[in-house]
């Protein structure tokens, strides 16, 4: 699946998603659903800085090709992060770093995220741009 079908299938995702709590109800399932990472991946260079939770993103490149798994102690951090990995994994670098994640202002989150939970979407984001910057470098 392409870039631009992976963003239209989160988008899919928010369809029928017309209140406050039926977003959030999707990003919650979207939490429950991550998968758990190892004991050795949850470490200090995992780590994203700024989440309110403690949350990791394992990076790994296989073939100039980045993958990412995510795990949060919380369930929104955790359904944040999957509208990101589920996009960017299985991506090249360039594909990553010329594409900003656009397709989450149509999911009207911004009006219902705490600062706190934004800023730490944010810093997910931040994370999976720095793994593709270090991996085209």
């Amino acid at each position: 699946m392409g870039f631009n079908e992976k963003c239209e299938e989160i988008k899919n995702l928010f369809a029928s998603a017309d209140t406050p709590e039926k977003r959030y109800r999707v990003i919650i399932d979207l939490g429950k659903r991550q998968k758990a990472l190892s004991p050795e991946d949850k470490c200090e260079e995992n780590l994203v800085v700024g989440c309110q939770s403690q949350t990791y993103i394992k990076t790994r490149v296989q073939d100039e090709v980045l993958f990412f798994d995510i795990e949060s102690d919380a369930l929104i951090s955790a359904g944040l992060g999957q509208l990101l990995t589920r996009v960017y994994s299985g991506e090249r670098a360039e594909t990553i770093l010329q594409n900003p994640p656009k397709y989450l202002e149509e999911l009207l989150l911004r009006a219902i995220l705490s600062p706190g939970r934004a800023n730490g979407l944010l810093s997910m984001w931040r994370r999976i741009l720095h793994e593709a910057q270090e991996a085209k470098s």
